[in-house]
């Protein structure tokens, strides 16, 4: 059977990296063994804004600074793929007045940061419903796609509206169809199959899972794609996430031993 693994970073406290200065920590990372691709569940932002007696939209903001120094890091390691979880189905039954602040936070971003991403090599693409969003946001990100840098160094594969059983649910439901019309044989239906019907089809699955905010649970993020990445869960909430907490969850990644079921 296999086991996942869970490391524990203790934010200001640094864990089993106390001590070490941000230079130790980038020197001490293998660039010939970094995981292809991370994925973030970027959690905390609202507890940040209560902690400091500030409305819960004030933490959303200030994660935009983790989010972008995070795909600067990235980008500087080498790291292939980048996938953040910015929106779930789920996140639609928060309040109205959050909902309309994240929507609208979102199209900011994208104005902002789209020329910065473009320049740097960065790549944008969107997983997820977008049928449910706001016209006004769907139209600014169907723009947005178009963007292609000359070079793509990175993927930064944002999660909106997405839900990991929704994913699978249309997968099914879209390699059911191909079945009925005849496109797709049932002996030819196996993992591989399956998976080109996800939003993700053509990204490797994510090696590293980092989830801030100190939750243990992975939220229907990726279900499919999670089988075997392995996870790394920090107390720091989203809008404090910075460069040393990655550089932590790489080296931690690269101290243990995938087996992938096997010996």
């Amino acid at each position: 059977m296999h086991t996942t693994s869970v490391s524990y970073s203790f934010g200001q406290e640094r864990g089993q990296w106390n001590g070490a200065s941000e230079e130790q920590l980038l020197a001490a990372i293998d660039r010939q063994r970094l995981p292809v691709h991370v994925a973030i569940i970027m959690d905390g932002n609202g507890r940040w804004a209560t902690r400091r007696s500030l409305p819960r939209v004030e933490g959303h903001r200030a994660g935009v600074g983790a989010l972008r120094e995070t795909v600067e890091v990235c980008g500087q390691l080498g790291i292939r793929y980048l996938t953040v979880y910015a929106f779930s189905t789920e996140n639609w039954e928060r309040p109205e007045q959050e909902v309309g602040f994240l929507m609208e936070l979102l199209m900011t971003v994208i104005e902002q940061e789209l020329p910065r991403l473009c320049e740097h090599g960065v790549g944008l693409r969107v997983i997820g419903d977008m049928g449910r969003l706001p016209a006004q946001v769907r139209e600014r990100l169907t723009e947005a796609l178009k963007t292609v840098p000359a070079e793509e160094k990175l993927t930064l594969c944002v999660a909106l509206n997405y839900g990991g059983r929704a994913e699978i649910t249309r997968a099914a439901r879209l390699l059911a169809h191909d079945v009925m019309l005849g496109k797709v044989r049932l002996e030819d239906i196996d993992e591989a199959a399956f998976a080109s019907y996800l939003y993700t089809a053509g990204l490797p699955d994510p090696d590293l899972v980092i989830r801030t905010g100190g939750e243990h649970r992975i939220s229907n993020f990726l279900l499919w794609q999670l089988a075997y990445a392995e996870l790394w869960i920090t107390p720091v909430y989203w809008p404090d996430f910075r460069r040393v907490h990655l550089y932590e969850a790489i080296l931690d990644y690269q101290r243990r031993q995938r087996r992938f079921g096997r010996i």
